[in-house]
């Protein structure tokens, strides 16, 4: 059982300052790979396309194994031992990327990072809930994970100034480095007083939360194009004549955080059905922008608006699932949601991977209009629903 200290309705507390400063750390370490990891398994491994996506995608895979599990243990044994734990593997896995040199080593890498990784977000995110008033949820859930929208911008910039033409050991080196430090920060946080009433039963039920379930499926679809965006824009922009891409990923992570930034008092005062359909709304635009303006000019815009778009979705479907459950459930409610989160950002990558090499980016590109306009009509239809009801019902 979590006792609340959040009465007071301050958000900004010490505990939440740093555990954020935490998160930061983490997201640069773990996005240095993203813009970077996929040329230097072509270039160095000798990896196809498709070999890339499966790489990339296998974090993916062992989120999906582990989030469930996590979220199990952190409602049973408390949060603090488990963070802690998985934050200092994570950094250790670092090590062992300058001595991969084959695609069954990036294999197992890419499958032990995504473990630690799925503990680590499902129980930052799940500790982030704890210690933010109930009253400004929407709020401080998306300043949280405006620090892993930070971290997703700064990385890949970071990464791509420290490796240039050829320095990965010096980005390999750099990433254990800045974790480390983000574990040093996390052991300072105050975490709310946990008391275990009684040990759940590790079943089925217990792992999922079963009002979670529908918008966990809202949002793995749109998660999946998120997933083929961040890992195949690089080599995209390539293709049209952008050698660097780090610009992209600081205009789509300055869109995710404005959004950010003002969508949670929306979700706070109003509810999410509106920023929801504005958010993919702004997804339905940017797609064809990217798919179908192939030069640098509408490359970098599509990066805005799309970054507008997803910094709408990620909080507001992450503020549902939490407002639907009480703080008993709250570790089932957050791995179900990024249980989804990342099984659409997996199906992206590799379904990216493969229409590619068939249709080409562009096309492919293109085509996610079609699954963001599947999950408008199906959060209208259904989904919203299914929430009002959930939270009526509390």
């Amino acid at each position: 059982m979590i006792l609340d200290r959040t009465e007071s309705g301050v958000l900004w507390t010490r505990s939440f300052v740093f555990l954020a400063s935490a998160n930061l750390l983490m997201a640069i370490a773990f996005y240095f790979m993203l813009p970077i990891l996929p040329v230097y398994l072509v270039d160095k491994i000798g990896a196809t396309k498709s070999e890339v996506g499966i790489i990339l995608s296998f974090y993916t895979i062992a989120a999906l194994v582990i989030r469930l599990i996590a979220g199990w243990a952190i409602d049973t044994y408390g949060r603090r031992l488990i963070y802690l734990s998985a934050f200092i593997l994570f950094s250790v896995i670092f090590i062992g990327y300058p001595v991969a040199i084959t695609v069954f080593h990036f294999l197992f890498l890419r499958f032990a990072h995504g473990l630690t990784w799925g503990v680590l977000t499902t129980s930052g995110s799940t500790i982030a809930v704890d210690i933010i008033p109930p009253k400004r949820r929407g709020e401080g859930i998306g300043i949280f994970g405006l620090s892993m929208t930070i971290g997703m911008a700064l990385g890949p910039s970071i990464a791509i100034f420290i490796a240039g033409e050829s320095r990965y050991m010096l980005l390999f080196s750099s990433a254990i480095a800045i974790s480390i430090v983000g574990v040093i920060l996390a052991s300072t946080v105050r975490f709310p007083k946990f008391t275990r009433t009684h040990v759940r039963k590790f079943s089925a039920k217990e792992l999922i939360e079963k009002t979670s379930i529908p918008v966990a499926i809202n949002a793995m679809i749109i998660m999946s194009t998120y997933g083929g965006v961040i890992s195949f824009i690089a080599l995209y922009g390539k293709e049209i004549g952008v050698n660097n891409s780090g610009l992209f990923f600081i205009i789509l992570s300055a869109g995710i955080g404005l959004s950010r930034v003002f969508s949670g008092k929306i979700i706070d005062a109003s509810g999410p059905k509106q920023i929801l359909i504005i958010g993919m709304l702004l997804l339905l635009i940017g797609f064809p922008i990217l798919g179908f303006i192939n030069n640098p000019l509408g490359y970098h815009i599509a990066a805005a608006v799309l970054g507008l778009g997803f910094g709408v979705i990620m909080p507001t479907f992450q503020t549902m699932v939490n407002n639907m459950v009480d703080g008993t459930r709250r570790g089932a409610a957050n791995s179900t949601f990024f249980t989804a989160f990342d099984l659409g950002i997996g199906f992206g990558m590799m379904g990216t991977g493969a229409l590619s090499q068939v249709l080409g980016f562009n096309k492919t590109f293109s085509l996610f209009a079609l699954v963001i306009l599947v999950s408008l009509v199906l959060f209208l239809a259904n989904t919203n629903k299914r929430y009002t009801k959930a939270v009526l019902a509390k």
